[in-house]
């Protein structure tokens, strides 16, 4: 007779519909019953639509059924809110004050560091009126979901991504929306979207400390920030706003990354320093955390930004900050499959 680990082992290996993630990693088995001559199987419906139902359901009796032999196969399926199948390890918001900094490169950035060494990894990009990780990852599929939810879109290298941007007709289409409504849609990203099981879940926040912010920081339960800031003296004033705004909110500060610190001319090998000498040392200090990083104005980064690819990007600047953002974390050592 089988055992419930075996079938559950047989269901690793099926992708749900829509989100192309297993099962297991979605979180979507909520009951496994092995008996003599039967197996009941059930699975959560969140997300999935009627057609996506059936065929998830027929696949499920065709896998166990290679297993089971003689043995029938039952599924179903039962209502279950995405709230009750999320389970994320922490939740880093990525905020500035100031807009233009380079939060969206950043939030990238640290999913990718992380999805390369083997953590499950998501972006909610939490920009309604601004939104750009979908451009910069390549990403144009419309999200898949139903009455009961959403299901977020895979990148190129597995990294999950809700964004308004997916949601739109065109993408260039403007959202004129109040605050209210703004954050009833990031409201609605956390509480609708079926995550699954996630290590990290990095928030893009937009600029300011207002209502995107607030809602993030008051209805998330967010383990850190990582503040984003470039070297300008205006920057760095705006910029502490968010600083004190993560303080007040008892957010703690991960560390400062920033962004275009310098530009990198290989063939006369010097740094040039086009917005001022770095104040990422300063910042830091005033945030209390360390900085764990100073971007360079990298063509090549922006370039694959530019064509969707910045999956593929790499810099010895990008090594350092993956370094500090371990250190930061206090990651364990991972390797690729996420064992």
């Amino acid at each position: 007779m089988l055992t419930e680990e075996q079938v559950k082992k047989s269901l690793n290996e099926l992708l749900v519909p829509g989100v192309k993630r297993s099962l297991a990693a979605m979180n979507m088995i909520r009951g496994i019953a092995v008996s003599d001559d039967k197996i009941d199987i059930t699975l959560a419906s969140s997300a999935l639509g009627e057609p996506a139902q059936e065929w998830l359901g027929n696949k499920v009796k065709e896998a166990v059924g290679k297993l089971s032999g003689s043995e029938s196969v039952q599924v179903e399926f039962a209502e279950a809110k995405p709230a009750e199948l999320n389970q994320i390890g922490a939740i880093i918001a990525v905020m500035s004050g100031k807009g233009g900094v380079g939060k969206s490169l950043v939030s990238a950035l640290t999913a990718i560091a992380l999805k390369r060494q083997g953590y499950e990894v998501g972006i909610l990009d939490a920009d309604i009126t601004g939104p750009s990780i979908p451009k910069m990852m390549g990403i144009n599929e419309r999200p898949a979901g139903s009455s009961s939810g959403i299901l977020p879109v895979l990148s190129r290298s597995g990294i999950e991504v809700i964004s308004f941007n997916l949601l739109l007709q065109q993408e260039e289409d403007a959202v004129i929306w109040r605050g209210p409504l703004i954050s009833r849609a990031i409201t609605q990203f956390w509480e609708e979207v079926v995550w699954g099981r996630l290590d990290y879940l990095i928030v893009d926040l937009p600029p300011g400390t207002a209502d995107a912010p607030l809602t993030v920081m008051q209805t998330l339960p967010v383990s850190g920030v990582i503040i984003v800031s470039t070297p300008q003296d205006l920057t760095n004033m705006i910029v502490k706003k968010a600083v004190s705004m993560a303080q007040k909110m008892d957010k703690p500060i991960l560390g400062v990354i920033e962004n275009m610190s310098y530009l990198y001319v290989a063939e006369i090998d010097k740094k040039i320093e086009l917005f001022g000498k770095s104040k990422g040392k300063e910042l830091s200090q005033a945030a209390g955390a360390p900085l764990l990083g100073e971007l360079p104005i990298d063509p090549e980064l922006a370039r694959l930004c530019d064509e969707g690819n910045i999956e593929r990007y790499s810099s010895d600047a990008f090594s350092s900050l993956t370094q500090a953002l371990n250190k930061a974390l206090s990651l364990p050592k991972k390797d690729k499959t996420g064992s």
